[in-house]
């Protein structure tokens, strides 16, 4: 791993410890050749996932987008960094059982099967997006 410093190759692990529900290791490093120390993270990736959008087309999967639309739709909402990495962890992980694609209308519905368990707030936000909400009667008709 190079060091983010001085660009050594020379460094090593100090610490390691398993986070997010056995989904991932956090490591301390520390180089050999300037002695920064520095966290890295190791995941497990779903390269082989690929969602199939609402038009048809096919892209892989990308976790970094489903992260960015859930921490707009907890936006000023009480909750952990963590427990959003837990909640898409687990998300992944039931994808990945027995399945190589994946529609995002199940994606949707699966992420909101989850948020409405942990926020009511954050459930209606992710919704309005999802289901391209227009007006207040598509709001209220959502809720009831």
């Amino acid at each position: 791993m190079k060091c983010p410093k001085c660009q050594s190759m020379e460094t090593k692990v100090i610490d390691s410890r398993v986070i997010e529900d056995g989904q991932s290791i956090r490591r301390r490093r520390e180089c050999e050749y300037c002695e920064h120390r520095f966290t890295t993270f190791e995941r497990k990736w779903f390269t082989e996932l690929v969602v199939i959008k609402k038009d048809g087309s096919k892209e892989m999967y990308d976790r970094q987008k489903l992260k960015k639309a859930l921490l707009l739709a907890f936006a000023k909402r009480e909750i952990d960094r963590e427990q959003i990495e837990n909640l898409i962890n687990n998300l992944e992980a039931e994808w990945s059982i027995d399945k190589n694609e994946i529609t995002s209308k199940e994606i949707g519905d699966d992420v909101l099967r989850a948020l409405k368990k942990i926020d009511p707030v954050v459930y209606v936000r992710f919704a309005s997006v999802y289901k391209s909400f227009d007006n207040l009667k598509d709001f209220k008709k959502f809720i009831d």
